[in-house]
């Protein structure tokens, strides 16, 4: 035992069990910071009991972001932490680093010119559409003043009504009118035939959607550009594409490379996209690429004084830890093009055996059978008569650890309520087997049960993270 002479207390001795020392025995500090240290054992145990009520991420079906990663890229990322992604005077070979997967995407993406091609790491793909939002604002400004546009009008962006919340948010801090061009029920994507009648001399971009996060469906980019040739080709007030490639961006470079949507596309000029989805990467990871160096406006790239010298940097965060970045560098060099297209058709595959499994049952309409991402989409077919909604089904799968969300498609669509399961790498038959085994036994239950949660009145809502 250790005696404290100050207070004449007895301590607890170094081999005191977790559980049996005083300090486990007290609340530890929530809203404001104790006055004493912890033992880093029992900080490390209190702090891990508080999570563990959470999900499980592997069993998160709702998240596009990647729950698995090898343990050798965890304990490369672990051992990096400490490097400033920012500071490319003193970590210069991460700073190459960062360079590589820049030149590696560009190829990926097909950019004419990889040397002309320049890029950004970003916290997220939000972070990415920022950049991009903002450099199609500075060039139509540009633009506009050179045409005599009356610049107290607000400007517009276009895009599909199933975009993903940070253009809303783009469109809000720089004061952009969002036009959103409706999805219909049979593409479920933007329709190209009336893309024209959104677009203006203040239009500043096209914002085409490779994964659209309601239903994993792409956008036909190349129908999009065909419509923004023709129309470029009558007026000064040139209008562009900005490919939203969150999901999809490292995803069909190995599924389908022959899509073309990327920066073969004539009027294609910048793509974003999320290395923590598809690129198999721990959330925290996004790239922003621009096919020429004429397409991000100077006024975006700034040089910074830091840490004794002079850096250009275009992201709009500053200080962040590198391990992220070299995470991604990990993932192309273990990986290569064959290990990715392995992963991802394996995926596909994994996404088809559930949309069939899912419509043998008879109840079920399928939207989405991961032909395009890996996702599954799927409503209640209204000629089916139940007591339930999909809203009960979600809660007899969280039941069994699987978070699987529910909700009404956008605008013009409200009245469809659908379920959508995410497939990713870690996702494989075995798993996928046990979730149709559970899903197929919540059903069975809904249909014998005397009392259901929701029922046919519920009003439609958001269940669950669709994002």
């Amino acid at each position: 035992m250790l005696y404290d002479n100050k207070n004449g207390k007895v301590k607890d001795s170094y081999d005191t069990p977790l559980f049996g020392t005083l300090a486990a025995d007290s609340p530890i500090p929530k809203n404001k910071i104790g006055e004493q240290p912890l033992e880093p054992r029992l900080a490390y145990q209190l702090i891990k009991d508080e999570l563990m009520n959470e999900g499980n991420a592997r069993l998160n079906l709702a998240t596009f972001c990647q729950t698995f990663m090898e343990e050798e890229a965890v304990k490369l990322m672990s051992e990096t932490l400490e490097k400033n992604a920012i500071d490319k005077t003193e970590y210069p070979q991460t700073a190459e680093i960062e360079q590589r997967c820049i030149q590696i995407i560009s190829n990926l993406w097909n950019a004419p010119g990889e040397q002309d091609t320049i890029g950004t790491s970003t916290v997220g793909s939000s972070e990415a559409c920022m950049l991009a939002g903002m450099a199609m604002k500075f060039r139509w400004r540009k633009r506009a003043e050179q045409l005599g546009l009356d610049l107290t009008k607000k400007p517009n962006l276009v895009i599909s009504s199933g975009y993903q919340v940070c253009w809303e948010k783009f469109c809000v801090y720089w004061d952009i009118e969002l036009r959103q061009v409706p999805m219909d029920a049979d593409c479920m994507s933007m329709c190209p035939d009336s893309l024209l009648t959104y677009i203006d001399e203040y239009t500043i971009g096209v914002v085409g959607i490779l994964g659209i996060t309601y239903t994993g469906k792409f956008d036909d980019l190349e129908a999009i550009d065909q419509v923004l040739s023709q129309y470029n080709e009558t007026t000064e007030h040139k209008v562009y594409i900005h490919v939203d490639a969150a999901s999809g961006g490292l995803f069909v470079p190995f599924v389908k490379p022959e899509l073309r949507w990327d920066f073969r596309l004539k009027n294609v000029i910048s793509i974003n996209c999320s290395g923590h989805k598809y690129g198999l990467v721990y959330p925290g990871i996004g790239w922003a690429l621009w096919k020429h160096r004429e397409y991000l406006p100077q006024e975006l790239i700034f040089e910074v004084d830091y840490l004794g010298g002079k850096m250009p940097t275009i992201a709009i965060n500053f200080s962040r830890s590198a391990s992220q970045i070299i995470g991604q560098y990990y993932n192309f060099i273990r990986l290569g093009r064959e290990g990715y297209r392995r992963i991802q058709q394996k995926t596909q595959d994994v996404a088809h055996y559930l949309a069939d499994r899912l419509e043998k049952t008879g109840r079920f309409r399928i939207y989405n059978d991961g032909s395009d991402l890996p996702v599954v989409c799927y409503a209640l077919k209204e000629n089916v008569k139940l007591e339930w909604t999909l809203y009960d089904l979600s809660d007899r799968l969280l039941m069994r650890g699987w978070q699987i969300p529910t909700y009404p498609l956008p605008a013009r669509l409200e009245n469809i309520i659908i379920q959508r399961i995410v497939c990713r790498a870690d996702l494989n038959y075995d798993m996928a087997g046990l979730l149709m085994n559970d899903l197929l036994e919540g059903i069975q239950e809904l249909d014998n049960a005397a009392v259901l949660v929701h029922g046919k009145k519920t009003e439609p809502k958001v269940y669950g993270f669709t994002h």
